[in-house]
């Protein structure tokens, strides 16, 4: 394998992270023109296949693949892949309830499969928070057969779990909260200790965050009280090329065009 520069952002609404929320022509093509990212997974495009071709039709025509997966829903969820290598396979999740939801896509690109996925925020005792948790068991069994298969994978997207207390800035007042939840984060650590490797925090070992989320509301943003929700969980093989991870914050407020910044890992070859 070469190298490889795999960035994941969940936009928030591909319109709105293009169009409503790019002052100065800041925003979603602009940073698809500049990055360095190979490949750039994208989740919650509020958009179906069409909608979203048309909205990337700047970035398709300097070159960008595309492979997608349309929510169920309209204006929820929605999942997607950009590789400047083709995209030779992509595949939705293997699941009556989640197949067509938009929540799971992945795709061989460069050598690698890489996987976009959306987990569903929830809601503690909730409908919601079991809907959640059902994803979450078919999510970890395809990534047993990822394993399985010894084939060089990683998995990148909203999680919508904080794993430990150094990835959300207000942990304690979020015990019993839906994405802080004692369960959620054994999940978690248990697909950590099945051989997957959470990069960003291997390479950042000793720090809080780096966040990657923040609330639009209030002063989250300029006080960093934040989230690290969006993570790059890289099967071990791969997990030890792994050279760098940054977290792309936005210089200010007015310059974001999503609640999240894109994270970027590079693996060498």
């Amino acid at each position: 394998m070469s190298s490889l520069i795999v960035s994941t952002i969940n936009v928030n609404g591909i319109r709105a992270a293009i169009k409503q929320r790019s002052p100065e022509n800041l925003g979603l093509l602009p940073w698809l023109a500049d990055t360095t990212a190979d490949v750039v997974c994208l989740q919650e495009t509020r958009a179906d296949d069409e909608q979203l071709a048309t909205a990337l039709a700047p970035a398709l025509a300097d070159g960008w693949h595309l492979a997608s997966a349309e929510p169920h829903i309209k204006g929820r969820s929605g999942v997607a892949i950009l590789s400047r290598h083709p995209i030779e396979a992509s595949r939705l999740i293997e699941s009556d309830e989640f197949g067509s939801h938009g929540r799971y896509l992945e795709a061989d690109t460069a050598g690698v499969t890489v996987a976009s996925l959306y987990i569903q925020t929830g809601e503690a005792d909730t409908p919601r928070q079991l809907e959640k948790e059902r994803f979450m068991a078919t999510l970890g069994a395809r990534m047993a057969a990822l394993q399985a298969a010894g084939r060089d994978a990683v998995l990148c997207g909203d999680w919508n779990i904080a794993h430990t207390e150094a990835d959300i800035k207000n942990w304690k007042g979020n015990l019993k909260k839906s994405g802080f939840l004692p369960s959620e984060r054994a999940w978690l650590s248990e697909l950590l200790a099945s051989g997957w490797v959470d990069v960003v925090r291997a390479l950042h070992p000793d720090v809080a965050g780096p966040y990657s989320w923040w609330s639009w509301r209030g002063r989250a943003f300029d006080n960093d009280a934040g989230w690290r929700i969006d993570y790059h969980l890289a099967t071990a093989e791969l997990a030890v090329r792994a050279v760098s991870a940054r977290v792309e914050r936005a210089a200010a407020y007015a310059l974001r065009w999503s609640d999240h910044a894109p994270v970027t890992v590079e693996f060498s070859g």
